[in-house]
């Protein structure tokens, strides 16, 4: 949200504003899809596509389409090797596209417009294409979503206006105060749940964006639209770790994790499939929740779940690294 502010207030001040996108990348590129910063006429800037001696360069460059009053949405490939001639100046391999979009005062109204979508979580999806940047009002807007492109001109990118991952931690004890310390630190947007009223662990837990007290035999029923959200279930005990379990298995999360033992999620497993819960269903739950890397202290637990959920979060993106065993 903080570059869309700078851009808005920037614009505010009658200064052009050229808005740098990563569209796409690969291998061990710097800047990941998303990426963005903005380059203001006064010379000021806010954000990163990646950073190093790349960035620099298409700084200078931005500021040179400002002196021009350039008014077109460019394409800038980078390649960060020495093979080809669009070289960034990096040798970590890989390449990213990065878009160009020249903002002035007539673009103050889309500005502010995602500005209000990201504060009041509205999502909708911000496209850039060879015209410049829009919100997309389609009821099929999951079709505007990453990188297309069909010829020089006709191409378009597409991400939802708040990029924030969510992650819901359930049970406010003195790991749930480490997580929620920790996943804030990771610019996760926290929501904290427990049965119990004052206890410390939550009042000094100053770190969740939301805090709620919550009837754990309905906590189900707080969990809707949330595909695209984390859950953590670290209760005081079996007998509500399962009553919550039994509520979440059925819904769909990007990751579900729950605290314990081997043995105890072994029995409460096996509670759950004599109850008709589907193993299928069960399997896809993590735990013992996160990382081995044998943890000891709240903070290293904290640690361990939160190096899980990165994971999962970044699966699939590229890395440029080889995996070895």
């Amino acid at each position: 949200m903080q570059v869309w502010q700078f851009i808005q207030d920037k614009l505010n001040a009658s200064l052009q504003v050229m808005l740098l996108y990563v569209l796409q990348s690969e291998g061990s590129s710097p800047g990941r899809e998303g990426f963005k910063m903005a380059v203001a006429a006064d010379g000021s800037f806010y954000g990163t596509i990646g950073g190093g001696i790349m960035e620099f360069k298409l700084v200078e460059k931005a500021k040179h389409f400002l002196q021009k009053n350039t008014n077109t949405t460019e394409l800038i490939w980078q390649y960060h090797d020495k093979q080809h001639s669009e070289q960034s100046g990096m040798i970590c391999s890989g390449m990213q596209i990065v878009a160009f979009v020249p903002l002035n005062t007539s673009s103050a109204p889309i500005v502010a417009a995602i500005l209000q979508s990201i504060q009041t979580n509205q999502q909708q999806i911000i496209k850039l294409s060879h015209e410049g940047i829009a919100l997309v009002q389609d009821s099929k807007k999951e079709n505007w979503l990453s990188f297309h492109q069909a010829s020089e001109e006709n191409w378009w990118y597409g991400e939802w206006t708040n990029q924030q991952p969510v992650v819901h931690i359930i049970g406010g004890g003195h790991v749930g105060l480490a997580l929620s310390e920790m996943m804030r630190f990771l610019d996760f947007y926290v929501h904290l749940y427990d049965d119990r009223n004052e206890l410390n662990t939550i009042t000094d837990n100053h770190f969740a964006n939301e805090k709620h007290l919550v009837d754990y035999n309905n906590i189900g029923s707080l969990f809707s639209n949330c595909e695209r959200d984390y859950v953590v279930i670290m209760t005081v005990g079996y007998r509500t770790d399962k009553l919550i379990l039994q509520q979440l298995v059925h819904q769909q999360f990007k990751y579900l994790g729950m605290l314990g033992s081997s043995n105890k999620v072994k029995q409460l497993f096996a509670e759950l499939e004599a109850e008709d819960i589907a193993a299928e269903k069960l399997n896809k739950v993590f735990t013992p929740v996160g990382l081995n890397i044998y943890s000891k202290t709240t903070k290293e637990i904290a640690v361990s779940i939160a190096a899980e959920i990165i994971r999962e979060k970044n699966i699939g993106l590229p890395t440029g690294r080889t995996i070895t065993s």
